[in-house]
């Protein structure tokens, strides 16, 4: 019986990237990925590993954890315990992230995570700021909406106080600052200022501090259904506000709430915790 040829090229590997897609292992540098999985092996709850429990949770034998351990180590990513045979991470890994978001404005920050939540529950994610009496919208993510003929751009401003947006935002003002922005007037705009008194925004605003978003169908007319949720800082002061919003055909306000709010409420965690890494950020349009 003939010997069987040996080949000359390695058997094709395919693995899967960050959307699930199959990557062809001839593109993929095996050991690169190996590396990555050893510093995603650390958390917060596992702040120092053993070799032993590196490569368990990063699915590598021990000889491989081991050189790849020492490589991180050389290379200023992990550091030795003293007192013991375990690892941490070092700083050098936060400054990666850091570098990444040091310059990005707002809208960057924002815009692959505003992305991420459109779609599936709903039309269209936005983010936008306090500019005045008025909600500046400073990134929105749409998909499907031009059937609805909303016209919300990057750059649009509404009124804070009867938009459902500033409410998820004006709620968690300090009363100072609450009082300052109650005495102005918002610009003229596309959109038609809806006389409300104090106390209907007060009431407004006390029931969105109680449940942490707002949720109401909008004023405009346009068959929309829209939630908000305030981006806080850590000592509870609003940076902006999302909203998302569907067509009010498409499912009730109950059904909205229960699909969406989870979403959108990580969504405005994540670019808090982006924002506070990055120190100030520009909120330019």
């Amino acid at each position: 019986m003939a010997a069987r040829k040996p080949s000359s090229a390695r058997a094709s590997v395919t693995s899967r990237g960050p959307a699930g897609e199959r990557e062809d292992g001839r593109n993929v540098v095996n050991s690169l990925a190996k590396g990555l999985r050893i510093l995603e092996a650390f958390s917060a709850e596992r702040p120092e590993l053993t070799l032993s429990e590196v490569a368990s949770l990063a699915e590598l034998d021990p000889g491989t954890a081991f050189r790849m351990l020492n490589t991180l180590v050389m290379l200023g990513y992990l550091s030795r315990i003293p007192e013991g045979k375990r690892f941490r991470l070092t700083l050098k890994v936060v400054d990666l992230g850091l570098h990444a978001i040091a310059r990005a404005d707002l809208r960057e920050i924002a815009r692959p995570i505003l992305r991420s939540i459109v779609g599936e529950v709903n039309e269209a994610a936005s983010l936008g700021v306090l500019d005045g009496a008025d909600m500046l919208y400073v990134e929105r993510v749409r998909a499907g909406l031009t059937r609805i003929g909303v016209d919300i751009r990057i750059g649009t401003t509404i009124p804070a106080f009867w938009s459902t947006i500033g409410e998820a935002f004006l709620a968690y003002l300090p009363k100072t600052e609450f009082e300052r922005v109650l005495a102005m007037k918002p610009r003229p705009g596309a959109f038609p200022h809806k006389p409300m008194n104090r106390a209907e925004i007060e009431a407004r605003l006390a029931n969105v501090r109680e449940h942490g978003y707002a949720l109401r169908d909008s004023y405009f007319g346009s068959g929309l259904r829209v939630l908000a949720v305030p981006v806080l800082d850590v000592d509870n002061y609003p940076l902006a506000a999302i909203s998302v919003a569907v067509p009010q055909m498409q499912m009730s306000q109950e059904d909205f709430r229960k699909r969406a709010l989870a979403a959108v409420r990580r969504a405005a965690a994540d670019i808090a915790k982006a924002v506070q890494a990055s120190g100030t950020v520009s909120a330019a349009v």
